[in-house]
């Protein structure tokens, strides 16, 4: 099978989308698919671009200074899309477009799917209304919100409109964001959500679209490295690790309050990562005194083996995160994971996490204390989460990635041969 991937989160990005990309394409390729990627990227010299195209990446034409925070900003759909015409004509042969995001460059996928009739796969990944929240500031939110809607109805039809409620969009700059993300879904054959709770919004705000939910997975070489049940002994500290992004959106700084609640010495939190929120993070530990230590970006064999010591994983966001692949990272190593959204205990094993009353920094330092008190807990949960890490593995994932390929090409082929029996009668 031939596979375009169109993404506008993948080059010069860490993160659960580029995770997941990464470990799907692997797998793909190491089944003899042929996979390309096209991405938005920021300015790469002939060397590195060359090096890029022998895994089949190609940079695709992008902004050369904007960038919406740490994240390169492809250029209009139609640029990219006369672009690939020319340099990458082959890709209208493809069998099937799998597009991961909802700006230029994935736009510029769906436009040409449709122009050369090949059938779109579209991952629904994040909450891009809370997103939009989270990283523009309380004055330009709405403004924001409307361009990019302008934006993406210039090239995708907007045929739902999303009003304001009292649910999911409590204000018009998130009720836009909706709009954006209901007609972009609306636009492919299939959509792939990794969770059951995201599908049902999506059903509910107007995708009509097929929905089909499919976990992430973690690389298989991961689950088959031995890992050791965790054990926390009476007195000693509790080791955390914070392996997400260190942002608003993940609640890095309530989860520091919850420590500052905390008895000195009974903890100790290792931070892997970065975000906008990291010099902030930093001045509130060294402000309070916490037992917190910030490495930075670090590869993954590191993370690796910060999990291989760690007693306690933390995810903190609340009504953002549709999966989050640190929790199946966690499990993967049999590390026990402390959650406050309830949504997202469908991703874990039960018996193998702790969700805290609610998602307050004293809820928080509660649930905290809980596993301190009770170190006994720390064995049971892992031993939960080593029992259940068979069913997290990547190539389990991509059985049931190639089946939804395999059905809507299927379809796509019978409307085609449709169409040419209606021509001929």
């Amino acid at each position: 099978m031939k596979i375009a991937i169109f993404t506008d989160c993948y080059l010069d990005l860490t993160g659960g989308i580029v995770t997941t990309i990464n470990a799907e394409k692997e797998e793909l390729e190491r089944r003899g698919n042929t996979v390309y990627v096209f991405s938005s990227a920021y300015p790469k010299g002939r060397a590195e671009r060359e090096e890029l195209a022998k895994k089949h990446i190609y940079p695709v034409p992008s902004c050369k200074v904007f960038g919406r925070g740490a994240t390169p900003i492809a250029r209009r759909p139609r640029v990219i899309e006369k672009w690939i015409e020319k340099e990458h004509p082959e890709v209208r042969e493809f069998d099937i477009y799998y597009i991961h995001y909802e700006a230029g460059c994935s736009i510029a996928g769906i436009r040409l799917a449709r122009k050369w009739g090949v059938p779109v796969a579209q991952v629904m990944h994040g909450r891009e209304d809370m997103g939009e929240s989270s990283l523009v500031p309380w004055g330009m939110r709405t403004c924001v919100a409307v361009m990019l809607n302008m934006f993406h109805s210039w090239y995708l039809p907007h045929s739902v409109k999303v009003a304001k409620d009292t649910n999911q969009a409590p204000t018009l700059a998130r009720a836009k964001m909706w709009t954006l993300m209901v007609n972009h879904a609306n636009a492919s054959d299939v959509v792939i959500t990794p969770s059951e709770h995201f599908a049902r919004l999506l059903k509910e705000y107007g995708v009509m679209r097929p929905i089909e939910v499919l976990h992430h997975g973690v690389p298989d070489e991961m689950v088959e490295r031995p890992a050791e049940v965790r054990e926390k002994a009476e007195g000693e500290p509790l080791r955390i690790i914070w392996h997400s992004r260190v942002s608003a959106e993940k609640r890095i700084l309530p989860f520091l309050e919850a420590l500052k609640k905390l008895k000195h010495g009974t903890y100790r939190l290792d931070v892997y990562g970065d975000g906008v929120e990291l010099p902030q993070a930093k001045m509130y530990a060294a402000t309070h005194r916490l037992n917190a230590k910030f490495h930075g970006v670090v590869g993954t064999a590191e993370i690796e083996e910060a999990l291989a010591s760690a007693q306690l994983d933390v995810l903190v966001s609340y009504n953002y995160d549709t999966f989050g692949m640190t929790l199946i990272e966690a499990e993967a190593r049999g590390v026990p994971v402390l959650i406050v959204d309830p949504a997202l205990r469908e991703i874990l094993p039960r018996g193998g996490y702790i969700c805290a009353q609610d998602q307050s920094p004293k809820a928080m330092a509660e649930a905290l204390r809980g596993v301190i008190e009770k170190p006994e807990s720390i064995r049971e949960m892992s031993k939960v989460m080593l029992d259940h890490r068979e069913e997290i593995r990547n190539s389990v994932k991509v059985d049931k990635l190639l089946k939804i390929f395999y059905s809507i090409i299927s379809v796509e082929k019978c409307s085609k041969k449709s169409k040419k029996l209606m021509k001929k009668s």
